[in-house]
């Protein structure tokens, strides 16, 4: 693997950030590929015989675990600037090495590629960041259907199948990460594989456009559902990964909570529906052409009443900066999180810095979700306009670090914020983008 997955792991746990209040951020910021969508075509493009390419890879801390993960299986990635190519050996390992056990959710969509392969797999336990369950009985349900015989241990999953076949699958939620895991499996399984209750977010389409680009029978069909035949092999084939959402919307609010304007370029607007409109019903004013978008809020911001929920709706990764966004607007606003029960682990940042946020176990801001009648505490209302304080904070996960990096630009005082590798896996150069726009920042160890 070459320097600049190197680059992305070099910024340990031990570094931090200080940061200063900065006044407006101001610049162009070119976003690029997704994070969640450069591992997923990483994985997988160890199903085809040939070299695949993704182009227009961020360079994040993510694709660095992947590509190790992959190295240890006997996988060849090749990583330069912007592009990462992939080929298969002639030999499989079939084990992914109980030291990436909880580094992220990977592991677990490499089991039905591997049991194609090698007719055997074993996969350390889930992690990543803690914002809440991310079972796997979705995954193992659906590759048992397909005739895979699985056993879930203390430190991992073991799996095996001789052959593994077409199945009709429904999942009970819109899981991403399980509609992925049987898209990579369905494809070389013999026969049709029907997906009811389907994940559509951006990603899981583009994962399966480039699986189609590899020679997959794949068809999306109304209604949340997704048929695929299975064929007997697939081909190396190149993509272009379309712009971060997360990202994007990340930047445009960083814009806005300091007062500023950031222009972004890379991620087109049909990305970012929902966000434009949500942060437009707060007097947000946007630019957008078919290059880039902006936003700015001359007028200053009103408070609102927002819900996450699976695409189309308002995507949980926007929250985080969403809620700062909220400090500064006159108000009071709510926050209503669906998608995981421990999303607000981020919110004791937030409020050592100053800010005015209070959790409920209750569904606020919406109709009642799937954790109404549990102690998840998955609402928040948020009181603006609140006057920040610099602090000394640990961040707690990817996007908790972002949202802190924006609280410290309005700060009054410096901020020192501990845990930004955390960040430095999640966005694309984080620290140069942040210190393009102006931010006043520097790396301490």
């Amino acid at each position: 693997m070459s320097e600049p997955t190197e680059r992305t792991s070099r910024h340990g746990s031990d570094e931090v950030w200080q940061i200063d209040p900065s006044g407006p951020l101001r610049g162009d910021v070119e976003v690029r590929g997704s994070k969640n969508a450069v591992s997923k075509h990483m994985v997988a493009a160890m199903l085809g015989d040939g070299p695949s390419t993704l182009h227009n890879a961020p360079e994040v801390g993510e694709v660095g675990l992947t590509a190790a993960m992959l190295e240890a299986l006997g996988i060849h990635v090749e990583i330069t600037p912007g592009e990462i190519t992939i080929e298969r050996s002639d030999e499989i390992r079939p084990r992914v090495p109980e030291e990436y056990t909880g580094l992220n959710r990977i592991p677990i969509l490499m089991l039905g590629p591997l049991l194609h392969l090698a007719g055997e797999a074993f996969v350390p336990l889930v992690g990543g960041d803690p914002i809440g369950r991310r079972p796997v009985n979705f995954h193992v349900e659906a590759l048992r259907s397909m005739g895979a015989e699985i056993e879930v241990g203390e430190s991992g999953i073991i799996a095996k199948a001789a052959r593994l076949r077409g199945s009709r699958i429904t999942l009970p939620y819109p899981s991403v990460g399980a509609t992925e895991t049987i898209l990579m499996t369905a494809v070389l399984a013999e026969g049709k594989t029907v997906i009811k209750g389907a994940a559509m977010e951006p990603e899981v389409v583009e994962l399966a456009l480039f699986l189609q680009r590899m020679g997959a029978m794949i068809e999306l069909s109304p209604d949340r559902r997704i048929v695929i035949e299975g064929v007997e092999r697939l081909r190396g084939a190149s993509t272009w990964l379309a712009g971060d959402r997360i990202e994007a919307f990340s930047y445009l609010v960083a814009g806005l909570v300091t007062g500023g304007e950031v222009r972004v370029h890379g991620c087109h607007q049909d990305r970012l529906v929902t966000a434009i409109t949500t942060l437009a019903r707060m007097g947000a004013r946007f630019e957008i052409t078919d290059e880039w978008l902006t936003a700015s809020a001359p007028d200053g911001l009103r408070a609102a009443a927002v819900q996450t929920d699976t695409h189309p709706g308002f995507m949980t990764d926007w929250q985080t900066p969403l809620a700062v966004l909220f400090t500064r607007a006159e108000g009071m606003s709510v926050l209503h999180e669906t998608v995981f029960e421990n999303r607000l682990v981020y919110v004791p940042a937030l409020q050592k810095m100053g800010c005015e946020i209070e959790v409920f176990a209750q569904c606020l801001g919406g109709p009642a979700c799937r954790y109404h009648d549990t102690n998840a505490k998955h609402s928040a209302v948020v009181r603006g306009v609140s006057e920040l304080r610099g602090a000394d904070v640990t961040l707690p996960d990817i996007r908790a670090g972002f949202s802190a990096v924006l609280a410290a630009a309005v700060a009054e005082g410096t901020s020192t914020l501990r845990g930004v590798n955390h960040i430095e896996r999640g966005y694309h150069r984080p620290f140069e983008q942040f210190t393009s726009l102006g931010l006043k920042i520097s790396r301490q160890t």
